[in-house]
């Protein structure tokens, strides 16, 4: 089983967000292509985790062919844009939660014990989640694109409140569980990569037994 650290960061009223991460989050690649023979491509696609005293903080970094993202709101089909993913469970937990965010920022976010019958996070809780995101040679993205081919490098950070995910702040277990997910179903070169490998005939990443570890 693949396992990663989260550390807490520090210094943050001496140091921005950006640069606390860099020096003191964990990385991660996501670049487990579990179906080659169907879908080959796989983009590069990074990132590094850490925590605030409050919140999880997942800082994706994609680097690949085309740009999509038609779905400018939240609860859409973000999936079928560029997409980064981040799924999670606590450990005594029946219920995953699943956040899936484009390049525009825009959020799927629910939970629920398996793909079928989830439940949408709250308007209140979407909007408690943080979004930062860039994407070179754009300044914003305020109307759909979809630009096929080409390289395309852009970043998109989520900062998660514990008690979103079910989770006391101030009694952390000592690990969660999860997978991050690189995908673009629409996209011009459709992908579904990993960062723990998942074993299924066909790409599902709705399947928490084959979660990593994400340890505090």
């Amino acid at each position: 089983m693949k396992t990663l650290r989260i550390p807490l960061l520090g210094n943050l009223e001496d140091r921005d967000l950006d640069t606390s991460i860099e020096l003191e989050g964990n990385s991660f690649r996501v670049d487990n292509v579990n179906w080659p023979e169907k879908y080959p491509y796989s983009p590069f696609c990074a990132g590094r985790i850490a925590r605030t005293e409050d919140s999880i903080v997942v800082d994706f970094r994609v680097s690949g062919l085309d740009l999509r993202a038609v779905n400018l709101e939240d609860r859409g089909h973000i999936w079928e844009d560029s997409c980064c993913e981040f799924f999670v469970q606590a450990p005594d937990g029946s219920e995953y939660f699943n956040f899936e965010v484009n390049p525009a920022g825009f959020l799927v976010a629910s939970h629920g014990p398996a793909r079928e019958g989830r439940e949408p996070l709250p308007a209140e809780d979407f909007a408690r989640i943080v979004r930062i995101t860039s994407v070179s040679g754009l300044s914003s993205i305020d109307s759909p694109v979809e630009f096929e081919g080409g390289l395309w490098n852009w970043r998109v950070m989520l900062i998660i409140p514990f008690d979103i995910i079910g989770v006391d702040a101030d009694n952390l277990p000592a690990k969660l569980r999860g997978n991050f997910y690189k995908c673009g179903d629409l996209t011009a070169h459709p992908h579904f990569a990993s960062w723990a490998p998942i074993s299924t005939p066909i790409p599902d990443f709705h399947r928490p037994e084959f979660f990593g570890e994400l340890k505090f």
